[in-house]
């Protein structure tokens, strides 16, 4: 699901957008230099799809105006983008604390000498 999601680059992006406030469109044309009004429009249809982004429409009759926000999902999802970031940030500096952060329990020291075990799933 994550790489039908962000298979593009302007996903992120509207991510960044739509992640403080509800924006409409114009505004997110104007911060996104590059991003053309078709490729916006089929990224939020998918956001929107994944129940990601959630599209507002004010007005019964034209002009109508339209606003996408973040669902609960979407901030969930967003956040972990965050922490995503906030990791290959990290790796970029070579933080040294970096390594002990991302151990899980399954990994093994290479001086143990015994294989990885997983745990018993009966137990």
């Amino acid at each position: 699901m994550v790489e039908n999601i962000l298979g593009c680059k302007w996903s992120i992006r509207l991510l960044e957008c739509v992640a403080d406030a509800a924006v409409r469109p114009s505004a997110v044309l104007r911060a996104c230099p590059g991003l053309s009004a078709k490729v916006m429009n089929e990224r939020w249809r998918k956001l929107i799809h994944y129940g990601i982004v959630r599209r507002a429409v004010f007005g019964d009759r034209p002009p109508i105006e339209v606003e996408y926000s973040l669902t609960p999902f979407g901030q969930r999802f967003a956040a972990i983008l965050d922490e995503v970031r906030q990791l290959q940030s990290a790796v970029d500096r070579g933080d040294a604390d970096l390594a002990d952060e991302t151990q899980t329990p399954l990994s093994v020291p290479a001086d143990a000498g015994a294989p990885a075990r997983l745990p018993d799933p009966s137990a």
